[in-house]
């Protein structure tokens, strides 16, 4: 996230670097700063938590934190009452009318935009260029903002805002995108090469209904640039009808079966800690009910991400949830939710050893010691000057955690945006993967149990340090061929263009920066990666914030959903669906299947959350400021009639939940044998998908035998001659497997949701 690029154009802002990132930072750093261990008051756990996390709440309001856009723009407008010249008066005034947009205060901020544009075409307010061209760009996704909430929030579809824009996404109010038009000629025709004028413009000509045939032929971006409208089946948008359009900002999401009935459940965040977190549970009859009330998590508000599983091994998926990421100042503290069983938690942050001030948005975990316990890596962001380091916890299997990225080599201090683990080499030991907005990124091996467990870290992260600005990231086998290969996202903080300037250019085949591409990186066998992204299919300017994987054609190759999106509001851009067709390479089916939202794309989780066998997407939409709001999306997947197995891992010596074990799964196809390779976990850094093993098969004609390696004992087990199409258990050391039966669902909507399922937007982010 960044500061909005027009507000730049009249006010120094401060840039940060986070430089120090070795082992030899100062004592503070080294033994953690006394304030950022924090206690709660008396009382039960989670109510001590909610208590916790509204006091900080309103010590934020209060901050002046570029992202608490209400609290800004109510302390401008007292500065304008008191402005003691027409200087001062105006350049608050403008500095109100950008946080009011970012508000979601639209029409307010057009009421002030309006006269003070024509006072500046009228001659009577002199200005810059530049600056005049950054409030007609205001003014222009003001109109913009003001079509979206009136007709994709209010009045939101299936089809809202999905590109290109359908009949049943186009807009019913249409004063909002025939302004915003208006304003775009105005720009253009005085600077024709304005790559974000010109992407808008056609966005609000397609909420019309009049593209292409009403868009000026010079300003176009054709039809074909967004690729073919067929040859892939298309997703329809169902959580509307389901009741699961949670309405919120950026935040997290996880697809899991949280009271163990068989059925994926859902909980979502949204990042203000004045939004409630919120669980969905799966009725068994294909609707869902809001149970946050009835969970134990009412107070439990915030969370930019979430990353789940079962660090007790009680056979129940816990939730650990981050926050504080990007915020100037943050004392907001991670969340550890122990799960209790039938859709009730309880926040043991404090109990289990982790309740610190962090800023952070990502969490890997996995059983680095191979002691049967799942272990958690936290990576902080150092901002400011200040040192966040990153911490690697061990579980102590009490319930408690303790600190011991010091002895391990992990304590980094850097920018850190993602963290994954995975066995890069193949040894039995689970690496580290730590993803840098700020610099280089890097690979820390584990040395196994003759190294104690410590991490060594690999040189230029054995070929694999790129991009330097970077994202989310995640270990999965692209090429299958039994060694995890490396996506790492890029996230370039560049101050002379939007995302939708760079996204624009691509789709006309125009030159864009290098640096926007993420990088997909083949592990060669050897310990090291090789730089694959020139040909993948990937090499595109791909702006991503939550991310995951799956194979959703159920084909045995892995496609990837990205979230796309900054906090400017004019980076309406699409997100992405590349398919895997193997070998590491992937093509795009974004507007075929119906996935090019243009709202901010966080947290994506892939589940078969209708036990059909094929895999549906649940997508956390929304923005970073206050009024970037939008609903959260579930994609019913069509089916394409290719086999599959899910497999339901069941750790006795390892983690219960089989985290980091390797499976194999060989079929007999097209006359010969095929593999296929996965290893189990929740996918990305950015969303977390169903800890069950959803396994694509193709067109094979039978599975031939399932092997699973386990962690900690590295022991090889063979199933052989399973069913497909079957839902399984494997239990660690039985022979034997159990053939499931779960409920096949047919999606509808329930027939009353509870009263804190909103469809409406939340009255302070927008007033008229």
């Amino acid at each position: 996230m960044r500061t909005t690029p027009i507000l730049i154009l009249l006010t120094a802002i401060a840039t940060t670097s986070c430089q120090d990132r070795t082992e030899e930072a100062d004592a503070r750093t080294r033994t953690g700063k006394a304030e950022d261990t924090v206690a709660l008051s008396s009382g039960s756990s989670t109510r001590k938590m909610a208590a916790l996390l509204a006091e900080v709440a309103r010590k934020e309001r209060m901050s002046g934190d570029p992202y608490f856009n209400n609290a800004r723009a109510d302390d401008l407008a007292r500065k304008v009452q008191t402005a003691s010249n027409p200087q001062e008066y105006a350049l608050n005034t403008i500095y109100r009318i950008f946080e009011l947009v970012n508000a979601g205060r639209t029409v307010e901020a057009i009421s002030l935009l309006e006269p003070l544009m024509a006072r500046v075409e009228e001659g009577k307010i002199r200005m810059p260029p530049q600056n005049t061209l950054g409030l007609y760009h205001e003014l222009a996704i003001a109109y913009m903002r003001l079509g979206e909430q009136v007709n994709c929030l209010e009045g939101h579809t299936a089809g809202s805002c999905i590109i290109p824009i359908g009949p049943d996404g186009r807009h019913h109010d249409q004063e909002g995108s025939r302004k915003a038009i208006t304003v775009y000629t105005r720009i253009l025709e005085r600077i024709p090469d304005d790559l974000t004028a010109r992407w808008l413009m056609n966005v609000a000509y397609m909420t019309l209904g009049e593209y292409p045939g009403g868009v000026p032929a010079q300003w176009l971006i054709p039809e074909r640039a967004f690729g073919p409208l067929t040859g892939f089946p298309h997703f329809t948008d169902v959580a509307m009808r389901l009741g699961l359009d949670q309405m919120g900002l950026s935040g997290g999401g996880c697809m899991e079966d949280f009271n163990n009935d068989g059925l994926l459940d859902i909980l979502c965040s949204s990042w203000s800690l004045r939004d409630q977190i919120h669980l969905f549970l799966a009725n068994g009859d294909g609707s869902f009910t809001d149970a946050t009330e009835r969970s134990g998590l009412t107070g439990i508000t915030g969370g930019l991400n979430m990353a789940d599983a079962d660090y007790d091994n009680d056979g129940l998926m816990d939730v650990l949830v981050l926050r504080g990421a990007w915020l100037t100042k943050s004392e907001q503290p991670v969340s550890l939710l122990h799960n209790l069983g039938n859709g009730r938690f309880e926040d043991v942050t404090e109990a289990a050893g982790l309740l610190r001030k962090y800023r952070t948005q990502t969490a890997s975990w996995a059983d680095y010691d191979n002691d049967g316990l799942l272990d958690v890596f936290v990576g902080n962001e150092s901002v400011n000057g200040e040192n966040y380091p990153s911490a690697l916890f061990r579980n102590n299997g009490d319930g408690t955690f303790t600190d011991v990225s010091l002895d391990m080599g992990v304590r980094y201090i850097g920018y850190v945006k993602g963290a994954a683990f995975g066995d890069v080499d193949n040894d039995g030991d689970q690496d580290l993967y730590i993803s840098d907005l700020g610099g280089p990124n890097h690979l820390f091996l584990n040395q196994g149990a003759g190294g104690g467990h410590r991490f060594q870290e690999a040189p230029q992260a054995a070929g694999a340090d790129g991009p330097r600005e970077s994202f989310p990231t995640w270990f999965f086998d692209a090429d299958n061929d039994g060694w995890l290969d490396l996506f790492v996202s890029a996230y370039p903080l560049r101050e002379d263009a939007t995302f939708a300037a760079a996204t624009c250019a691509s789709y006309l085949g125009l030159p864009f920066p290098q640096e926007t591409t993420p990088r997909l990186y083949l592990n060669n066998g050897d310990g090291t990666f090789r730089d694959a992204t020139v040909g993948s299919g990937l090499d595109l300017p791909l702006f991503t914030m939550g991310c995951n994987f799956g194979d959703i054609d159920n084909d045995g190759r892995p496609d990837i959903f990205l979230g796309t999106g900054e906090p400017d509001l004019r980076s309406a851009i699409p997100n992405r669906m590349f398919r895997g067709l193997g070998n590491g390479r992937f093509e795009e089916v974004t507007t075929a299947g119906g996935f090019g939202n243009i709202q901010k794309g966080h947290a994506i989780s892939f589940g078969d959350i209708d036990n059909d066998g094929d895999q549906d997407i649940y997508v956390v939409l929304g923005g970073a400021y206050e009024g970037d709001t939008y609903h959260n999306q579930l994609y019913e997947n069509p089916g394409m009639g290719n086999h599959w197995t899910t497999l339901f891992l069941v750790g006795v010596r390892c983690a219960r939940s089989a985290v980091g074990a390797r499976i194999r799964v060989t079929v007999a196809a097209d006359g010969g044998e095929r593999d296929i390779h996965v290893r189990v976990g929740t996918g990305g850094s950015f969303g977390c998908s169903s800890i069950r093993q959803e396994i694509g098969l193709g067109n094979a004609d039978r599975i031939m035998r399932i092997e699973v390696t386990w962690p900690t004992t590295g022991i090889v087990q063979t199933w052989i001659d399973v069913p497909m199409d079957a839902p399984l258990r494997l239990t660690e050391g039985d022979d034997q497997f159990e053939e499931l039966v779960l409920p096949v669902l047919e999606l509808k909507a329930a027939a009353a949701m509870t009263t804190d399922h909103r469809h409406t937007m939340h009255p302070h982010r927008m007033a008229q």
